[in-house]
Protein backbone atom coordinates (compact mmCIF):
# COMPACT_ATOMS: atom_id res chain seq x y z
CA UNK A 1 0.00 0.00 0.00
CA UNK A 2 2.51 2.28 0.74
CA UNK A 3 4.63 1.74 -2.70
CA UNK A 4 1.28 2.21 -4.44
CA UNK A 5 1.01 5.97 -2.44
CA UNK A 6 4.44 6.97 -3.40
CA UNK A 7 4.00 5.98 -7.27
CA UNK A 8 1.51 8.23 -7.63
CA UNK A 9 2.62 11.10 -5.50
CA UNK A 10 5.70 11.08 -7.65
CA UNK A 11 3.39 11.07 -10.82
CA UNK A 12 1.50 13.60 -9.17
CA UNK A 13 4.88 15.45 -8.11
CA UNK A 14 6.73 15.31 -12.07
CA UNK A 15 2.51 16.82 -13.47
CA UNK A 16 3.10 19.56 -11.13
CA UNK A 17 6.60 20.67 -11.55
CA UNK A 18 5.91 20.38 -15.45
CA UNK A 19 3.17 23.37 -15.09
CA UNK A 20 5.50 25.33 -12.64
CA UNK A 21 8.19 27.94 -14.16
CA UNK A 22 11.31 26.73 -13.96
CA UNK A 23 14.44 29.04 -12.79
CA UNK A 24 16.70 29.93 -15.54
CA UNK A 25 17.14 30.12 -19.09
CA UNK A 26 15.62 27.59 -21.23
CA UNK A 27 15.81 27.05 -25.23
CA UNK A 28 13.41 25.45 -26.56
CA UNK A 29 12.89 24.18 -30.71
CA UNK A 30 9.22 23.38 -30.15
CA UNK A 31 6.95 25.47 -32.55
CA UNK A 32 10.28 26.77 -34.61
CA UNK A 33 11.14 26.36 -37.41
CA UNK A 34 13.67 23.99 -38.10
CA UNK A 35 16.65 23.97 -40.94
CA UNK A 36 15.51 20.72 -43.28
CA UNK A 37 19.23 20.63 -43.97
CA UNK A 38 20.86 17.89 -41.96
CA UNK A 39 24.36 16.18 -42.43
CA UNK A 40 24.56 13.29 -44.48
CA UNK A 41 27.60 12.14 -41.71
CA UNK A 42 27.73 11.49 -38.36
CA UNK A 43 30.76 13.63 -36.72
CA UNK A 44 32.97 10.31 -35.98
CA UNK A 45 33.14 9.46 -39.59
CA UNK A 46 34.91 13.22 -40.34
CA UNK A 47 38.02 12.99 -38.25
CA UNK A 48 40.93 10.60 -38.52
CA UNK A 49 42.82 9.07 -35.66
CA UNK A 50 46.41 9.10 -35.35
CA UNK A 51 48.08 7.07 -32.47
CA UNK A 52 51.34 8.83 -31.52
CA UNK A 53 54.12 5.82 -30.84
CA UNK A 54 58.01 5.45 -31.47
CA UNK A 55 57.41 4.74 -34.53
CA UNK A 56 55.52 7.15 -36.53
CA UNK A 57 56.72 10.03 -34.39
CA UNK A 58 58.90 11.37 -36.97
CA UNK A 59 55.88 11.58 -39.48
CA UNK A 60 53.81 14.17 -37.43
CA UNK A 61 57.12 16.31 -37.00
CA UNK A 62 58.16 18.90 -39.04
CA UNK A 63 61.30 19.15 -40.99
CA UNK A 64 63.78 21.20 -38.91
CA UNK A 65 65.00 24.20 -40.34
CA UNK A 66 69.20 23.65 -41.05
CA UNK A 67 71.78 25.86 -41.51
CA UNK A 68 72.58 26.39 -45.48
CA UNK A 69 73.94 28.92 -48.05
CA UNK A 70 71.80 30.39 -50.39
CA UNK A 71 74.11 30.69 -53.92
CA UNK A 72 71.11 31.79 -55.97
CA UNK A 73 70.83 34.97 -54.04
CA UNK A 74 74.29 35.42 -54.16
CA UNK A 75 74.41 35.58 -57.46
CA UNK A 76 71.52 37.87 -57.71
CA UNK A 77 73.54 40.03 -55.69
CA UNK A 78 76.47 40.01 -57.68
CA UNK A 79 74.74 40.71 -60.76
CA UNK A 80 72.82 43.71 -59.07
CA UNK A 81 72.63 46.89 -60.73
CA UNK A 82 70.91 50.49 -59.70
CA UNK A 83 68.23 51.36 -62.44
CA UNK A 84 67.51 55.29 -62.26
CA UNK A 85 63.85 56.10 -61.77
CA UNK A 86 62.02 59.43 -61.72
CA UNK A 87 62.98 61.24 -58.54
CA UNK A 88 65.90 60.44 -58.71
CA UNK A 89 68.92 63.00 -58.33
CA UNK A 90 72.40 62.32 -60.38
CA UNK A 91 75.61 64.16 -60.69
CA UNK A 92 77.17 64.51 -63.95
CA UNK A 93 80.36 65.29 -63.75
CA UNK A 94 82.78 66.58 -66.82
CA UNK A 95 86.11 66.43 -66.24
CA UNK A 96 88.42 69.55 -67.68
CA UNK A 97 85.08 71.30 -68.37
CA UNK A 98 83.72 73.10 -64.83
CA UNK A 99 81.57 75.16 -67.10
CA UNK A 100 79.48 72.06 -68.14
CA UNK A 101 79.58 70.73 -63.99
CA UNK A 102 77.45 72.73 -61.49
CA UNK A 103 79.69 72.53 -58.24
CA UNK A 104 78.01 71.83 -54.92
CA UNK A 105 80.45 74.22 -52.70
CA UNK A 106 80.19 74.64 -49.38
CA UNK A 107 76.95 75.36 -48.73
CA UNK A 108 74.94 73.19 -51.17
CA UNK A 109 74.64 69.74 -51.29
CA UNK A 110 75.01 67.25 -54.18
CA UNK A 111 71.30 66.79 -54.07
CA UNK A 112 70.85 70.28 -54.09
CA UNK A 113 72.79 70.70 -57.35
CA UNK A 114 72.27 67.46 -58.86
CA UNK A 115 69.92 66.98 -62.03
CA UNK A 116 66.64 66.00 -61.15
CA UNK A 117 65.04 63.27 -63.12
CA UNK A 118 61.60 64.14 -64.12
CA UNK A 119 58.13 61.93 -64.48
CA UNK A 120 58.88 61.62 -68.21
CA UNK A 121 62.45 59.85 -67.40
CA UNK A 122 64.45 62.58 -68.43
CA UNK A 123 66.96 65.17 -67.27
CA UNK A 124 68.43 68.24 -69.00
CA UNK A 125 71.92 68.52 -69.98
CA UNK A 126 73.85 71.75 -72.21
CA UNK A 127 74.50 71.51 -75.49
CA UNK A 128 73.41 67.70 -75.65
CA UNK A 129 69.50 68.71 -73.70
CA UNK A 130 66.72 66.13 -73.35
CA UNK A 131 68.26 62.81 -72.33
CA UNK A 132 66.14 59.96 -71.54
CA UNK A 133 67.55 58.13 -68.66
CA UNK A 134 64.87 56.29 -66.41
CA UNK A 135 65.54 52.46 -66.34
CA UNK A 136 68.90 52.67 -67.26
CA UNK A 137 72.29 52.41 -64.87
CA UNK A 138 74.74 55.07 -64.17
CA UNK A 139 76.82 53.29 -66.51
CA UNK A 140 74.60 53.02 -69.59
CA UNK A 141 73.46 57.10 -68.60
CA UNK A 142 77.72 57.99 -68.56
CA UNK A 143 78.04 56.20 -72.44
CA UNK A 144 74.79 58.09 -73.15
CA UNK A 145 76.12 61.53 -72.32
CA UNK A 146 79.80 60.63 -73.57
CA UNK A 147 78.64 59.82 -77.06
CA UNK A 148 76.69 62.77 -77.44
CA UNK A 149 79.02 65.44 -76.37
CA UNK A 150 82.17 63.86 -78.54
CA UNK A 151 80.05 66.04 -81.06
CA UNK A 152 81.31 68.97 -79.08
CA UNK A 153 83.67 67.87 -76.85
CA UNK A 154 87.21 66.17 -77.68
CA UNK A 155 87.24 62.58 -76.00
CA UNK A 156 85.16 63.80 -73.31
CA UNK A 157 85.91 62.51 -69.51
CA UNK A 158 82.34 61.56 -67.88
CA UNK A 159 81.56 60.67 -64.79
CA UNK A 160 77.81 59.52 -63.45
CA UNK A 161 76.66 58.84 -59.87
CA UNK A 162 73.02 59.18 -58.03
CA UNK A 163 73.22 61.62 -55.30
CA UNK A 164 69.67 60.77 -54.38
CA UNK A 165 67.59 57.65 -54.21
CA UNK A 166 63.75 58.44 -54.27
CA UNK A 167 62.30 56.60 -57.02
CA UNK A 168 61.70 53.15 -55.72
CA UNK A 169 61.29 51.77 -52.22
CA UNK A 170 60.40 48.80 -50.20
CA UNK A 171 57.79 48.68 -47.25
CA UNK A 172 57.79 46.99 -43.89
CA UNK A 173 54.84 46.93 -42.06
CA UNK A 174 53.59 44.96 -38.80
CA UNK A 175 55.47 43.80 -35.37
CA UNK A 176 58.47 45.45 -36.27
CA UNK A 177 60.27 48.08 -34.00
CA UNK A 178 60.36 50.80 -36.65
CA UNK A 179 57.83 50.09 -39.91
CA UNK A 180 58.09 52.36 -42.65
CA UNK A 181 59.21 52.13 -46.27
CA UNK A 182 62.88 51.78 -46.84
CA UNK A 183 64.57 52.99 -50.24
CA UNK A 184 65.91 50.76 -52.86
CA UNK A 185 69.81 51.64 -53.77
CA UNK A 186 72.83 51.09 -55.77
CA UNK A 187 73.60 48.49 -52.65
CA UNK A 188 71.15 45.57 -52.66
CA UNK A 189 68.72 45.15 -50.02
CA UNK A 190 67.65 41.87 -48.69
CA UNK A 191 65.31 41.08 -46.38
CA UNK A 192 67.18 40.73 -43.53
CA UNK A 193 68.74 43.85 -44.28
CA UNK A 194 65.20 45.31 -44.37
CA UNK A 195 64.28 44.00 -40.70
CA UNK A 196 67.43 44.88 -39.29
CA UNK A 197 67.26 48.39 -40.30
CA UNK A 198 63.48 48.45 -39.35
CA UNK A 199 65.46 47.82 -35.66
CA UNK A 200 64.72 44.64 -35.32
CA UNK A 201 61.78 42.14 -34.36
CA UNK A 202 58.98 43.83 -31.54
CA UNK A 203 57.90 41.14 -28.92
CA UNK A 204 54.83 40.24 -29.97
CA UNK A 205 56.23 39.11 -33.45
CA UNK A 206 55.19 35.98 -35.44
CA UNK A 207 58.01 35.35 -36.68
CA UNK A 208 57.31 32.05 -38.94
CA UNK A 209 54.98 33.56 -40.81
CA UNK A 210 55.97 36.14 -42.14
CA UNK A 211 54.77 37.64 -45.78
CA UNK A 212 56.43 38.79 -48.61
CA UNK A 213 53.88 40.76 -50.91
CA UNK A 214 55.41 40.90 -54.50
CA UNK A 215 53.34 42.46 -57.35
CA UNK A 216 50.20 41.23 -55.87
CA UNK A 217 51.42 37.19 -54.59
CA UNK A 218 52.02 36.95 -51.24
CA UNK A 219 54.97 34.30 -50.69
CA UNK A 220 55.53 32.82 -46.87
CA UNK A 221 58.85 33.54 -45.44
CA UNK A 222 59.88 32.22 -42.29
CA UNK A 223 62.61 34.21 -40.44
CA UNK A 224 62.78 31.81 -37.68
CA UNK A 225 64.61 29.49 -39.87
CA UNK A 226 66.73 32.62 -41.36
CA UNK A 227 67.15 34.26 -38.12
CA UNK A 228 67.75 31.11 -35.24
CA UNK A 229 68.57 28.59 -37.90
CA UNK A 230 70.67 30.38 -40.13
CA UNK A 231 68.65 28.98 -42.91
CA UNK A 232 69.58 31.67 -45.87
CA UNK A 233 67.52 29.86 -48.35
CA UNK A 234 64.39 32.31 -46.68
CA UNK A 235 66.24 35.30 -47.81
CA UNK A 236 65.19 37.47 -50.51
CA UNK A 237 66.50 40.21 -52.47
CA UNK A 238 64.00 42.96 -52.32
CA UNK A 239 62.54 45.17 -55.20
CA UNK A 240 60.42 48.26 -55.99
CA UNK A 241 57.24 47.97 -54.45
CA UNK A 242 57.45 44.80 -51.87
CA UNK A 243 55.84 44.79 -48.98
CA UNK A 244 57.07 42.68 -46.24
CA UNK A 245 54.63 42.12 -43.41
CA UNK A 246 55.52 40.66 -39.82
CA UNK A 247 52.07 39.37 -38.56
CA UNK A 248 51.14 39.36 -34.35
CA UNK A 249 51.65 36.35 -32.65
CA UNK A 250 47.55 36.81 -31.38
CA UNK A 251 46.91 33.83 -33.61
CA UNK A 252 49.56 31.63 -31.91
CA UNK A 253 47.49 30.21 -29.39
CA UNK A 254 46.47 26.59 -28.31
CA UNK A 255 43.66 25.01 -26.04
CA UNK A 256 43.97 22.76 -23.15
CA UNK A 257 40.78 21.22 -21.65
CA UNK A 258 39.71 18.63 -20.48
CA UNK A 259 40.98 16.48 -17.11
CA UNK A 260 43.74 18.73 -16.60
CA UNK A 261 44.83 20.55 -13.18
CA UNK A 262 44.07 24.16 -14.80
CA UNK A 263 42.87 24.10 -18.46
CA UNK A 264 42.97 27.45 -20.02
CA UNK A 265 44.42 28.86 -23.20
CA UNK A 266 47.93 28.81 -23.81
CA UNK A 267 50.10 31.74 -25.98
CA UNK A 268 52.80 30.08 -28.22
CA UNK A 269 55.80 31.79 -28.02
CA UNK A 270 58.40 32.56 -30.94
CA UNK A 271 59.66 28.82 -30.34
CA UNK A 272 56.73 26.85 -30.81
CA UNK A 273 55.27 24.52 -28.39
CA UNK A 274 55.18 21.13 -28.17
CA UNK A 275 52.18 18.83 -26.62
CA UNK A 276 54.12 17.87 -23.19
CA UNK A 277 55.00 21.80 -22.70
CA UNK A 278 51.41 22.27 -22.86
CA UNK A 279 50.74 19.99 -20.52
CA UNK A 280 53.36 21.56 -17.80
CA UNK A 281 51.56 24.80 -18.33
CA UNK A 282 48.25 23.84 -16.73
CA UNK A 283 49.59 21.24 -14.25
CA UNK A 284 49.57 18.36 -16.03
CA UNK A 285 46.77 16.01 -15.84
CA UNK A 286 44.60 15.39 -13.31
CA UNK A 287 45.81 12.39 -11.85
CA UNK A 288 42.91 11.24 -9.84
CA UNK A 289 40.12 11.60 -12.91
CA UNK A 290 41.62 11.83 -16.22
CA UNK A 291 42.43 8.90 -18.44
CA UNK A 292 45.77 9.18 -19.53
CA UNK A 293 45.58 6.88 -22.39
CA UNK A 294 43.02 9.54 -23.64
CA UNK A 295 45.32 12.86 -24.17
CA UNK A 296 44.07 14.16 -27.64
CA UNK A 297 45.66 16.39 -29.76
CA UNK A 298 42.22 18.14 -32.29
CA UNK A 299 43.41 19.60 -35.42
CA UNK A 300 41.15 21.12 -37.67
CA UNK A 301 41.49 20.32 -41.56
CA UNK A 302 41.68 24.94 -42.53
CA UNK A 303 38.62 25.09 -44.98
CA UNK A 304 40.24 26.25 -47.67
CA UNK A 305 42.26 22.99 -47.80
CA UNK A 306 38.63 21.02 -47.74
CA UNK A 307 37.53 23.23 -50.33
CA UNK A 308 40.42 22.18 -52.31
CA UNK A 309 40.23 18.76 -51.51
CA UNK A 310 36.64 18.69 -53.01
CA UNK A 311 37.44 20.35 -56.06
CA UNK A 312 39.65 17.80 -56.94
CA UNK A 313 36.68 14.82 -56.04
CA UNK A 314 34.80 13.22 -58.11
CA UNK A 315 30.93 13.56 -57.40
CA UNK A 316 30.87 9.90 -56.67
CA UNK A 317 33.89 9.58 -54.70
CA UNK A 318 32.83 12.94 -52.50
CA UNK A 319 29.16 10.73 -51.24
CA UNK A 320 31.41 7.49 -49.97
CA UNK A 321 34.66 9.66 -48.96
CA UNK A 322 33.37 12.50 -46.97
CA UNK A 323 35.76 15.38 -46.23
CA UNK A 324 37.59 15.56 -43.42
CA UNK A 325 37.09 18.10 -41.04
CA UNK A 326 40.01 17.36 -38.64
CA UNK A 327 42.74 15.13 -37.32
CA UNK A 328 43.37 13.81 -34.19
CA UNK A 329 46.23 12.81 -32.45
CA UNK A 330 46.07 10.27 -29.37
CA UNK A 331 49.12 9.72 -27.16
CA UNK A 332 49.00 7.12 -24.09
CA UNK A 333 50.68 8.47 -21.41
CA UNK A 334 49.54 5.32 -19.14
CA UNK A 335 53.73 5.12 -19.07
CA UNK A 336 55.08 8.43 -17.83
CA UNK A 337 58.22 7.78 -20.44
CA UNK A 338 55.46 8.44 -23.13
CA UNK A 339 55.51 12.26 -22.22
CA UNK A 340 59.00 12.30 -24.31
CA UNK A 341 57.16 11.25 -27.28
CA UNK A 342 55.08 14.64 -26.81
CA UNK A 343 58.42 17.11 -26.81
CA UNK A 344 58.80 15.52 -30.08
CA UNK A 345 55.36 16.71 -31.64
CA UNK A 346 54.72 20.05 -31.90
CA UNK A 347 51.59 21.76 -31.82
CA UNK A 348 50.34 24.57 -34.50
CA UNK A 349 47.93 27.47 -33.81
CA UNK A 350 44.29 26.72 -32.82
CA UNK A 351 45.23 23.16 -31.97
CA UNK A 352 43.11 21.54 -29.35
CA UNK A 353 44.64 19.40 -26.35
CA UNK A 354 41.85 17.34 -24.75
CA UNK A 355 42.43 14.97 -22.13
CA UNK A 356 39.54 12.52 -21.58
CA UNK A 357 38.08 11.27 -18.05
CA UNK A 358 38.37 8.05 -16.99
CA UNK A 359 35.13 5.92 -17.37
CA UNK A 360 35.04 5.71 -13.08
CA UNK A 361 35.03 9.32 -13.26
CA UNK A 362 32.44 9.84 -15.83
CA UNK A 363 30.30 7.51 -14.01
CA UNK A 364 31.07 8.98 -10.41
CA UNK A 365 29.47 12.03 -12.37
CA UNK A 366 26.52 10.75 -13.15
CA UNK A 367 25.92 9.66 -9.82
CA UNK A 368 26.57 12.79 -8.60
CA UNK A 369 23.87 14.24 -10.33
CA UNK A 370 21.10 12.08 -9.73
CA UNK A 371 21.74 11.71 -5.80
CA UNK A 372 20.37 15.46 -5.27
CA UNK A 373 17.00 14.67 -6.94
CA UNK A 374 16.80 11.33 -5.63
CA UNK A 375 17.31 12.35 -1.78
CA UNK A 376 15.02 15.03 -1.98
CA UNK A 377 11.95 13.23 -3.36
CA UNK A 378 12.58 10.90 -0.55
CA UNK A 379 12.35 13.60 1.73
CA UNK A 380 9.64 15.25 0.39
CA UNK A 381 7.38 11.80 -0.11
CA UNK A 382 8.74 10.37 3.29
CA UNK A 383 7.53 14.23 4.71
CA UNK A 384 3.85 13.69 3.01
CA UNK A 385 3.19 10.40 4.15
CA UNK A 386 4.14 11.84 7.39
CA UNK A 387 1.29 14.15 7.77
CA UNK A 388 -1.15 11.55 6.15
CA UNK A 389 -0.37 9.22 8.83
CA UNK A 390 -0.26 11.42 11.81
CA UNK A 391 -3.45 10.86 13.48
Amino acid sequence: MYLKKKIALSVLLVATLSGCAMPGSHLSLDGKQASTESNEHAIEQLVNVHALTPANISTFTPDAYTAQANPALDSIIARYEYRVGPGDILNVTIWDHPELTIPAGSYRSSSESGNWVHADGTIFYPYIGTVHVQGKTAMEIRDDISKRLARFIEQPQVDVNIAAFRSQKSYITGEVSKPGQQAITNIPLTLLDAINKAGGLSENADWRNVSLTRNGEAQAISLYALMQRGDLTQNRLLQAGDIVHVPSNDAQKVFVMGEVNDPQLLKMDRTGMSLTEALSSVGGINELEADATGVFVIRGVPARDRLAATETTSDANAEQAPQKIADIYQLDIKDASALVLGTEFALQPYDVVYVTAAPITRWNRVIRQLLPTITGFNELTEGVLRVRNWP
